[in-house]
């Protein structure tokens, strides 16, 4: 099939700036530009249309933008605990998604749907992940997500400290090297 040419509405991210017309296929044109309201075909009405729109659009861009850079000062530096169940070795009997971190987000003072939390991977180990969440097509922020057993758990990993295995392993250790008896290795 042929591409089909489109009109941004707004800024979408690894295609273009508002006002641009480009080449998209049919399919990602009617399942998600158009009914989002990101886009309008590319024709003559629709292109007439856009001009005279333009200067209210871009105002309304610009105001929605700045409120948003607004929001990610007021929030920045947002950390979300999330309590999961978890094996030994620290993976999750599942995996965070996006719509735990929205609902986090929630909590924490910061109002987000799951799609604005842009996860890379999904999240299937105990830590500390950043995930960017995009408060507009041109402002985004990380937010810290703190995958623990408990909140104390989650109170240690903040501070930075060892959890799990490696947190047993390292204590281990310790005890081996500090016991009465034991002699200095050479």
């Amino acid at each position: 099939m042929a591409n089909l040419e489109v009109v941004l509405l707004q800024r979408v991210d690894k295609l273009g700036q508002m006002g641009d017309v480009v080449k998209v296929k049919p399919g990602y044109a009617r399942n998600f530009l158009l009914p989002q309201k990101k886009a309008l075909r590319a024709n003559k009405a629709n292109l007439a249309q856009f001009e005279t729109q333009r200067t209210h659009l871009e105002a309304q861009n610009i105001k929605r933008r700045e409120e948003a850079e607004r929001i990610a000062e007021r929030v920045g530096g947002l950390s979300v605990i999330i309590i999961r169940q978890a094996g030994e070795s620290g993976s999750l009997y599942g995996s965070v998604s996006s719509r735990d971190i929205a609902d986090g987000c929630a909590e924490g003072g910061l109002s987000v749907n799951r799609q604005q939390v842009i996860l890379e991977q999904p999240i299937k180990m105990l830590g500390l992940t950043q995930v960017r969440v995009v408060l507009h097509p041109e402002v985004s922020m990380t937010v810290a997500v703190n995958v623990a057993r408990s909140t104390e758990e989650a109170e240690k990993q903040a501070r930075g400290e060892a959890i799990g295995l490696a947190a047993e392993e390292a204590a281990a250790a310790a005890e081996a090297v500090f016991d009465a008896g034991a002699e200095p290795e050479a």
